[in-house]
């Protein structure tokens, strides 16, 4: 990997990390691509270069987090299936997921197909949940179950997220900007799990590629979240489903 690469890498990570399209999916495809070699130090850079989108919502948001205890304990609460679960299936995740092409591609594929049917079929209710602060803890616990789905490479986080809020009764824009408070531990914690395991093997250059990394996807991100609270105003998720499909099927037919 060298300066391009990480520029590469981090550009498409500030784009897709809140897109329901597969941030961790993405950084795949494009790493086979750019014709990366898959070692442990890629692995660990597509992880811990989410950290750095990841800032761009604390900045963001930066009254909600500090000045609101009570949507912090709820996205404390969400947080919890995904770390337990993440912390269990680590090594799986690491060593036999991340990485495998064919996973990514029929976890677009098949998420795509399914954000398609349940914006077709769904119908949002006039008594929507409406603002962070009243999203209840039941709905935040179910959120997170819907999350740790997103431990395979490909499903998406952000997609899973929202559509567990969706799920719940919870309105378009509250769910996403939940989605994106929801990141911030979640994210936090997948890279400093795998920075505690890896960081020491890292040589000086590969450190300052994991810094361009983050520092590129961080300004990326901010223009990304702007963007899908605009989008969000005026249509569906059905997009990105479609999106979803013919990336997948494009890989897909170059492998075969």
């Amino acid at each position: 990997m060298n300066f391009f690469h990480a520029i590469v890498l981090g550009i498409v990570e500030g784009i897709t990390e809140f897109l329901p399209i597969s941030s961790t999916g993405h950084l795949i495809l494009t790493s086979k691509t750019l014709g990366l070699s898959e070692t442990e130090f890629l692995k660990t850079f597509e992880i811990a270069i989410q950290s750095g989108a990841i800032l761009s919502v604390i900045v963001l948001y930066f009254k909600t987090i500090t000045k609101s205890f009570s949507v912090i304990k709820k996205v404390t609460v969400a947080f919890l299936p995904t770390a337990t679960i993440g912390l269990v299936l680590y090594k799986i995740v690491k060593h036999y997921l991340l990485g495998n092409e064919i996973v990514v591609l029929i976890s677009l594929l098949l998420g795509g197909i399914f954000m398609i049917i349940f914006e077709k079929t769904r119908r949002e209710k006039l008594d929507a949940t409406e603002g962070l602060e009243n999203i209840s803890y039941k709905q935040s616990f179910i959120i997170g179950l819907f999350q740790s789905i997103a431990v395979i490479p490909g499903v998406s986080r952000a997609a899973a997220t929202i559509v567990g809020g969706l799920t719940q009764n919870i309105n378009r824009k509250t769910i996403v900007e939940f989605s994106f408070l929801l990141a911030v531990p979640t994210m936090a914690a997948a890279t400093g799990l795998d920075l505690i395991k890896t960081a020491d093997s890292f040589s000086f250059s590969e450190i300052k590629l994991l810094l361009i990394g983050f520092f590129v996807s961080f300004f990326v991100a901010i223009f990304a979240v702007k963007f899908l609270l605009k989008f969000i105003q005026n249509h569906t998720f059905v997009p990105f489903g479609v999106y979803r499909i013919i990336l997948a099927l494009i890989f897909i037919l170059s492998l075969l």
